[in-house]
């Protein structure tokens, strides 16, 4: 029986100095690189542009052309309850899905295990407004994501064709900004990312654009077959808050 105790207790040593090691491998100075990936799928199959024939909550046919939409202030929060907040210069990216290297931005964040992840669909006013010299890249003025000086950036941009839309070219237009939403996403449940400098960790997204057009109201495109003002938009921009899953992590 002493045996057996002296045993049990070495284990639990033993198991208590390995997991001080492990929480100790973490060096919050030191950073490495995150992937955020953007999926864009339509219900439980993957986005076609151009190709994929979907139907709305209207019943009403349609194919998208044209789906852009800005992320930025990505805010994590780690599992010892720390902070980090992105640097506000390297936190702006345009989701193009006609563009594949867009569709996975990387942040540079300290080493460490991350139980959640926020981010904003759109452009900020503070950004919206600054000297047009910092904003380039993807804030630059010339990329048609951006209205004017007074109405600013274009955060969420749809385009394409319905035979619901009784108009020639049966064509639709979507250009949402002014309504900021902030996505909080729980990691805890499909994979916390483990960020270690030497290794690639990837976050998932699945990004369900159908719901863009029906989670909260349903949008007919025959009604609305244009929306290129901040009132018009709401009603789509809280939809999309809602299109946003975490799928997996691979760390």
């Amino acid at each position: 029986m002493k045996h057996i105790i002296v045993l049990t207790a070495f284990f639990i040593t033993v198991l208590t100095a390995c997991k001080k090691e492990q929480a100790s491998t973490y060096n919050p100075s030191v950073k490495a690189d995150l992937s955020v990936e953007f999926d864009n799928i339509a219900g439980a199959s993957d986005f076609q542009l151009n190709t994929g024939v979907y139907k709305n909550a209207a019943r009403e046919t349609f194919t998208i052309s044209r789906l852009k939409y800005y992320v930025s202030n990505f805010i994590l929060t780690n599992t010892d309850e720390s902070i980090y907040k992105a640097p506000q210069d390297s936190c702006y990216f345009l989701i193009d899905e006609s563009d594949e290297t867009t569709h996975e931005p990387v942040l540079h964040i300290p080493e460490g295990e991350y139980k959640t992840i926020s981010f904003i669909v759109g452009v900020d006013s503070a950004r919206s407004t600054m000297d047009i010299r910092k904003r380039t890249g993807v804030l630059d003025s010339v990329e048609d994501m951006y209205w004017n000086a007074a109405k600013g950036y274009v955060f969420f941009k749809m385009e394409g064709v319905s035979p619901a839309i009784p108009a020639a070219g049966n064509h639709f237009i979507y250009e949402i900004g002014g309504n900021l939403k902030t996505i909080t996403l729980d990691l805890t449940q499909r994979g916390i990312p483990k960020i270690k400098s030497g290794k690639d960790t990837n976050i998932h997204l699945f990004v369900d654009i159908l719901r863009a057009l029906s989670s909260k109201t349903a949008i007919s495109f025959a009604a609305t077959p244009l929306i290129n003002a901040a009132a018009g938009g709401k009603q789509v921009a809280d939809n999309y808050a809602t299109m946003f899953k975490h799928d997996h992590t691979e760390n």
